[in-house]
Parts: structure tokens; sequence; C-alpha cells
């Protein structure tokens, strides 16, 4: 018998996706396209997937505190999200207005399926993605995370798959060593070393991923390795090899980079965790399909086809409550 599988969704991720491509307008000339391309790709995510739960994880207020904390330019340098359109009939400041009324709004569409959604201040949607995966109430469950970003990786188990949307890549646990020649257990520390633009954490000088892979094989395997072992190797290895006396040299950035990236154990406090512990197994299954069509009428785009998405609202709203 299959494992009942739950959809772990990196709300901002998909949200800024669906808000930057999708071109709807509702009836009164509003952007539309993040609200109604969220929804459009949680109905294909329910379509192909048959999730028997969904969670959908969102930054909460600042971000993560603690990261910033250990790095103060932690994901500084980030172009503003935009509309990716030829033709703005929004100001700058009507755009800002619009991008945050959309996601707010979304929330709202969501509070009326049997979806549990989880924001805390401070705390971001990587560390709540990764509570939730390894939360004990879904220790039977086969999980998908679906987010296009490479951290979820290290979070890659049996149990465990990462679905990349926009890059049309389903990675498990045997395929990403297939793929980077890195297993899922020693990710993060293949990434402390090559750093992530994206969040603004440089990596050692000339190392990325395969230059990791190639003077690291035995990354490639199941047991989990340190970053003193890592050292230990660059310091009795030929030292003429650059990518290990640039390792050495900045072995304190590496440090850095992956307590900052690390998931394993997520960033969130006592408090918080009780609160998500709480969410997962007391959370209601509220699904109103009369509510929803009446906002999707109201905001403009009534029309479409939206019954498997309500099938399996319907479905999910059975089993679990």
């Amino acid at each position: 018998m299959d494992k009942k599988r739950v959809l772990v969704i990196d709300g901002n991720n998909n949200y800024f996706r669906a808000y930057i491509v999708d071109p709807s307008v509702s009836t009164n000339g509003q952007p539309i396209g993040g609200i109604k391309g969220f929804l459009k790709i949680l109905q294909k995510l329910c379509r192909e997937i048959k999730p028997n739960r969904v969670v959908i994880c969102w930054d909460g207020n600042g971000g993560s505190a603690k990261r910033k904390l250990m790095n103060k330019g932690y994901k500084d340098g980030r172009k503003p999200i935009r509309l990716n359109r030829n033709i703005r009939n929004l100001s700058d400041n009507e755009e800002i207005d619009n991008k945050i009324w959309q996601m707010t709004r979304l929330a709202e569409y969501i509070n009326e399926m049997p979806v549990i959604q989880l924001l805390l201040d401070g705390v971001e949607a990587d560390d709540l993605i990764s509570c939730v995966v390894q939360h004990p109430s879904l220790k039977d469950y086969n999980k998908v995370i679906v987010s296009s970003d490479k951290d979820f990786i290290q979070l890659c188990d049996n149990s465990t798959i990462l679905y990349r949307p926009v890059q049309q890549q389903i990675l498990n646990k045997k395929n990403i060593v297939t793929e980077y020649g890195i297993h899922p257990n020693n990710f993060c520390l293949a990434r402390a070393l090559s750093g992530d633009k994206s969040d603004n954490l440089g990596g050692v000088d000339g190392v990325g991923l395969a230059t990791v892979a190639k003077r690291f094989p035995m990354l490639a395997e199941e047991k989990t390795y340190t970053i003193d072992e890592l050292l230990e190797v660059c310091q009795t290895t030929e030292s003429s090899v650059k990518a290990y006396k640039n390792i050495l040299e900045q072995a304190d950035k590496v440090k850095e980079n992956y307590t900052i990236m690390q998931l394993g154990t997520p960033n969130i406090s006592v408090q918080d965790s009780m609160k998500i512990d709480y969410t997962l197994q007391n959370s209601e299954c509220t699904f109103n399909k009369t509510e929803i069509i009446k906002m999707m009428i109201h905001d403009g785009f009534g029309e479409g086809d939206w019954s498997e998405l309500f099938l399996r609202c319907k479905l999910i709203q059975t089993e679990n409550c």
C-alpha cells in the first residue's frame, strides 16, 4: 500500500513565481496573477501529487532574525520583485501595495481550504519546512517539498523529495548523488564551501559544487562529514592544489556559512516549535467552496475550471476531519 503524501510548499517562492509571470488582471484592471497563478500552481500540484495533506510555509516578518545576527549582509542586495510586464499600469508605490494585497488576499483564500499555513515573525520558511518534514506526526508520510531553492536538497532522505517547478526537476536521495556527486547528508557542507549568491553568502574563492565533488569524493557517501574532517583532508593532501589552500585560509567563512545554511536543526525557538507542533496536530480542516467562488468573482477571476483543486480539498477534508 502506498504511503500517504504531504505537500510542503515554500509559499513565498511559489507566490513570487506566480506574481512575476502570470499576466492576469481583475475586472477593475488590477494585477491578480499572484493569487490566480498560485492557485493554478496548487491545483496542478494536487492533480499530479494527490496529497493527503498540504502545508504552506511563509517567511515571517523580518525574515530570519537569527541568521541576520550571524551575518549582517545575509540576503542583502536582492533586487525588488517586479512584475514581468512590458506594459505597466501601476506606479512603483501602487505596484508594491498591490503585491502586498495579493499576498494577504491569497492567505484568505487558503484559509477557506483544508490547508495548513505556517508563518512566524522572525522565522524563515526554510526553517518551518525543515520542522514540518521532520515532525513526528508526519513520520509515516512521504514528503514533497515544492521550491526552486537548492537549500532543501539537504533535507532529502528516504521519505522526502524536492520538486523544483521552475527547473522541472524532481530530486531524491539517489539522483542527487548522481547529478552532483554529493549526498544530501553532505550537501549543506558542500554549499558552505561554494556559497550562495542568492543569499549574499560568498563561498571559498574558486570552489564551486563541481570542485567540491572532485576534491572531496567521499561526500557522495551516506556518512555525514564534518567541516573539521574536510579541513583535515586539505591539510594532509597535496598542498599545491589551490582549492585546498583556499579552503584552509577561509575556514572561518565556511564555518559561518554552514551555521547559516544548515536546516537539520531549524533556527526556531522552543516556544515557536510548540506553536508549530500545536498547529500541525490541531488545525481545522475548513473547506468553504462557496466562499472561495464568491471571493474569485469579487476579485475578478471567477471564470476557469477549479474542479480538480476543489475535489482534492474535499478529499483532504474528508480524510483528516
